[in-house]
């Protein structure tokens, strides 16, 4: 059986996050999307990390648990320093083994931010000594550049971040065996720039509310120890790591160029004609991830090299359900199949991606389960995330969402 695993989520001590970001909450949300790992998140945040001791049990491997969920040990900072006379704004992820780590990262990460302040805190600290100063508590701790795309705050970030890894962490760049893609790429975009090939993508949530849980994740060939999830991402183990599961990329709200306060979105070769400015009002536009990529791609798209994780795009199985009936993704009748469908056919994902479409129907309205069918052979139309507004994908015309019969069953 499959391990679905999502390292990258946030507590309720983060900004802008529900106050349910706890962990009973995110134990049953864990179980209806059927994610069997997730990452704490925020564990450099003092009250977070007591909530962490008080209801974690230790697993042996170096997991934990509660209910019937795993744990690993995880948290996000944002690091911000100057180099060559630029700002940088990076952010990386941190994976720890035990709580001892935990307390001595914690401990020395103090010196360069305030921990209280958020649950991804802000630190003055360059990427590369932050690696260093990982490594030197503990070797079996380790790094991950999060969302490496995205215009703020990240590795390749058009406003504040490097043209390459190297640039970024220096001497410390052999540490770094992992990168995350983030809503606005997927493995297909990143594969465009050759000098990725060595490292290992992997996809989570960045969850900031429980419903948001495995929206993107990490599928293993069965349940591992925390060290031999460090040692897949460092290998590359393709026998182990099945794929990851995607947001549609163009869904992401920094997929395309854009200026919310105009409405403007772009694609990369239209903003060139505009020398990057906002034809509404001159303004510069937010480069986006698909411009980024491409202007650092040495390959053309679709290009797949040998050594590859693949991938796998779904659609919130909340939302298909919601455009299938025509209601509100909170409304009663959408809650209602969706919990009849995860209950019977083992969590969202599973339905997503694996359960037949005999079984899917037994439990939902035909359209409902067309939904699904045509995800899964990627049969959508989006319109393109930009500039912090997310994309929208459309699975039916509005005569297929009109044909109420199909739904008179419920």
């Amino acid at each position: 059986m499959s391990f679905v695993a999502d390292f990258h989520i946030h507590s309720k001590y983060s900004r802008a996050t529900s106050k349910d970001m706890d962990i009973p909450h995110l134990n049953k949300a864990a179980i209806a999307k059927g994610v069997n790992l997730v990452g704490t998140g925020d564990f450099t945040h003092p009250l977070w990390r007591n909530h962490l001791k008080e209801n974690l049990s230790l697993e042996e491997d170096g997991l934990f648990t509660y209910g019937s969920t795993f744990f690993i040990l995880t948290t996000e900072v944002s690091t911000i320093f100057y180099k060559a006379g630029k700002t940088k704004k990076i952010h990386n992820l941190i994976f720890a083994p035990n709580f001892e780590v935990v307390e001595k990262i914690s401990d020395r990460l103090e010196r360069f931010g305030d921990l209280y302040s958020d649950g991804r805190p802000t630190l003055r600290l360059t990427a590369k000594d932050l690696v260093e100063i990982i490594l030197g508590i503990s070797e079996e701790a380790f790094v991950v550049p999060a969302h490496i795309w995205t215009p703020w705050f990240s590795l390749f970030g058009s406003n504040s971040g490097f043209n390459s890894i190297k640039d970024c962490f220096e001497e410390y760049t052999d540490y770094i065996y992992a990168l995350e893609t983030g809503l606005s790429s997927d493995p297909q975009m990143n594969w465009r720039v050759s000098s990725l090939d060595r490292f290992t993508l992997i996809s989570n949530s960045d969850a900031h509310s429980p419903h948001n849980i495995g929206r993107e994740a990490n599928v293993f060939s069965h349940k591992l120890s925390y060290s031999e999830i460090k040692r897949v991402l460092k290998e590359k183990d393709k026998n182990k790591f099945l794929y990851t599961v995607e947001f549609f990329p163009q869904e992401g709200k920094y997929h395309w160029d854009g200026h919310r306060n105009c409405g403007v979105s772009l694609p990369p070769a239209q903003s060139k004609k505009y020398h990057n400015l906002c034809p509404v009002c001159g303004k510069k536009l937010t480069i986006g991830v698909m411009h980024r990529v491409e202007s650092l791609a040495d390959r053309k798209d679709g290009f797949v090299p040998s050594s590859s994780i693949p991938f796998r795009r779904v659609v919130p199985l909340r939302e298909i359900i919601a455009e299938a009936l025509q209601e509100g993704a909170e409304t009663k009748k959408v809650k209602q199949i969706y919990r009849s469908v995860i209950y019977h056919l083992g969590g969202e994902i599973k339905v997503l991606l694996e359960a037949p479409y005999e079984e899917i129907k037994k439990f939902c309205p035909p359209l409902v389960m067309e939904g699904i069918k045509r995800v899964r052979e990627e049969r959508v139309n989006i319109k393109c995330g930009y500039d912090g507004v997310y994309g929208k994908v459309s699975i039916f015309g509005k005569e297929e969402r009109g044909e109420k019969e199909q739904l008179s069953l419920f």
